[in-house]
């Protein structure tokens, strides 16, 4: 027929480049707005995996500039090993072309789609090509490129190609030049700042036109670079069976042994007996019919979960809680690092943190930060596992407000960890609804709920016992000065009453008619010496005793006085001034000790 004939004619391939072209959403750049920070999160994901499979502690400079009416460059530069300039081209020029797709490990990136896309998209909003400057040792010169892509072929485009000198010994540095806007420079500050808390090795310089800061490391131990291992059993579907098949000269129980993870000699005989085949058969003469019984005796065959201490790189308890120390103030953080586990047959892990209190907004929804494999989640948060999994804890059983979501000063940390991250799209926005890691993230925020209960409910108790002090310390003073003026006789000194019912080191201070007293009383059997802080406007230029020493820092003064305290013995400092500030005792333990402010 005519029409089938015309039809015939307009039908042709499309390249993967084609095909994001039209479908820039997939890729994370559906707007403008997003297409700064997709950008640096792709090159920042890159440098990260780059200076951990060298070994070397992330040193990454970040800038973003306005060139022109809306145009933005951005240049992410890091001190990784660098890249062979044979294969630049290829890695910023090609879409679907990278070292990790094939590899069963934790990695930032997957695909080989992230920094090409950014190519990709600078190429389509302001046809500029990106400079790519890259130096593999200090013996070897750098190579300066100018790459775009060939949409039709999807092959790189090298529009220069020269070496230069830098200052970089090793490093790649990408600059990359598109139109968009900066009206989410709070959520890109945001992620920069997230991204520090889960990679408390790495160091991030950023510039954002007139405005430069720094998020510092805290930790100067390189971490382990995940290592690749075989595929497991339990995960692995017919396609990629029979391709490991024809790839293979090896006999099919040492095919099992040596190309399955946890497949011992004799649980490949087991599958293949379960197979009905002959373990002495060589994998590439296998039929289609006998690879899928062969993968069926594999589904039914008991394997152990695959070795995650190997493959994956949690971030670990006690780093989690310093980089949320270093990016927030809060007075409560504890962590948690749950036993890997595994979904369709691949591995993966899932760390939790929670913060209450602090400078966390006091309204509202609590901070919730979603991790995937160390790298943040921005976008997409109703849409996660994570908020989901959130919503189904119970936290008004752990003295936390409830509306769906937690309310109050609270901050909640998820990281999942895997060979496998399930997002659900191309944009790695979210992460898909797996039971197994839905129940991982739950029983994590409930071990970190029944630690915040605990802190709250002695909180609780350390308020109402110093509402109590502060009763005993302000009202039997006024109580004794009334029965006095009563019976017409001296006050009587009440000190020795407040030490009866308290037991304690207790520091007063109270203002009156000018003049500043902090009063120490030693209730305990304590003895030694202990510091006390006094911050408040005053400068206490007349205090007596004189302070040991005194800071200023915009108007706020820092006295100190070591007092050697003694037990039931009493220590006096006084000076002119006004009050208010703060009043603070060290070097005794919390629980000996309480403070009270009269003037509050």
């Amino acid at each position: 027929m005519v029409l089938a004939d015309e039809l015939a004619k307009k039908q042709r391939s499309i390249s993967v480049a084609e095909f994001f072209e039209k479908n820039k959403h997939l890729l994370g750049f559906d707007s403008p707005t997003r297409g700064v920070i997709t950008t640096i999160k792709e090159a920042v994901d890159n440098a990260l995996d780059a200076c951990e499979e060298a070994q070397v502690l992330p040193d990454i400079y970040i800038s973003i500039k306005k060139t022109g009416t809306d145009i933005f460059r951005i240049i992410v530069e890091d001190n990784g090993p660098g890249i062979v300039p044979a294969q630049v081209p290829f890695v910023f020029g090609k879409l679907l072309y990278g070292s990790r797709f094939h590899q069963i490990r934790q990695t930032r990136g997957q695909q080989g789609i992230g920094i090409s896309a950014a190519v990709l998209y600078a190429q389509l909003t302001t046809g500029l090509p990106t400079v790519v400057i890259s130096r593999t040792d200090a013996k070897q010169p750098a190579h300066r490129f100018e790459i775009q892509i060939k949409i039709e072929t999807n092959e790189p485009d090298i529009v220069t190609q020269q070496e230069i000198s830098w200052d970089r010994l090793h490093g790649t540095r990408v600059q990359v030049e598109f139109k968009s806007t900066m009206s989410a420079k709070k959520k890109l500050i945001e992620y920069l700042r997230y991204t520090s808390v889960v990679n408390p090795h790495a160091r991030f310089r950023v510039e954002l036109d007139d405005e430069a800061f720094t998020f510092e490391r805290v930790s100067q131990e390189v971490i382990a670079c995940p290592v690749a291992i075989q595929p497991h059993p339990h995960g692995i579907e017919f396609g990629q069976l029979r391709r490991m098949a024809e790839a293979s000269d090896k006999k099919l129980i040492e095919f099992l042994v040596e190309g399955f993870s946890r497949v011992g000699k004799k649980t490949a005989q087991e599958m293949v007996e379960k197979a009905g085949l002959k373990a002495t058969a060589k994998v590439t003469t296998l039929s289609a019919y006998q690879l899928k019984a062969l993968l069926a005796a594999m589904q039914e065959v008991a394997v152990p979960a695959p070795p995650t201490t190997q493959c994956l790189s949690p971030i670990g308890e006690e780093l989690i809680r310093r980089g949320l120390d270093k990016e927030f103030q809060m007075d409560f953080v504890a962590a948690r690092t749950r036993p890997s586990s595994v979904f369709s047959g691949h591995p993966f892990m899932v760390e939790a943190a929670i913060g209450y209190g602090g400078k966390l907004p006091a309204e509202g929804n609590a901070l919730i930060l979603r991790f995937a494999n160390r790298v943040p989640l921005m976008y997409q948060q109703g849409a996660c596992a994570v908020t989901e999994s959130i919503s189904n804890v119970n936290w008004k059983s752990y003295n936390i407000g409830q509306q769906g979501l937690p309310q109050g000063p609270v901050l909640i940390l998820v990281h999942v960890a895997s060979t496998n991250v399930p997002f659900t799209s191309e944009s790695k926005d979210a992460i898909a609804g797996i039971p197994e890691i839905g129940k991982e993230i739950v029983l994590a925020l409930q071990d970190l709920g029944r630690e915040l209960k605990t802190f709250l409910s002695r909180r609780d108790r350390s308020k109402l016992a110093e509402d109590r002090a502060r009763a005993v310390c302000a009202i039997i003073p006024e109580i004794a000065e009334k029965v006095s003026e009563i019976v017409e006789k001296p006050v009587v000194d009440t000190s020795p009453i407040e030490g009866k019912l308290m037991k304690k080191l207790i520091v007063k201070k109270w203002t009156k008619d000018g003049k500043v007293t902090i009063e120490v009383a030693n209730y305990t059997t304590f003895e030694g010496e202990i510091s006390v802080y006094d911050i408040s406007h005053d400068n206490a230029a007349d205090a007596v005793p004189k302070a040991d020493f005194t800071t200023e820092i915009e108007g706020l003064f820092t006295k100190v006085w070591k007092v050697a305290a003694a037990s039931q013995d009493v220590w006096r400092v006084g000076y002119s001034g006004n009050g208010g500030g703060t009043v603070e005792v060290r070097g005794i333990e919390d629980a000996k000790k309480m403070v009270v402010d009269l003037d509050v």
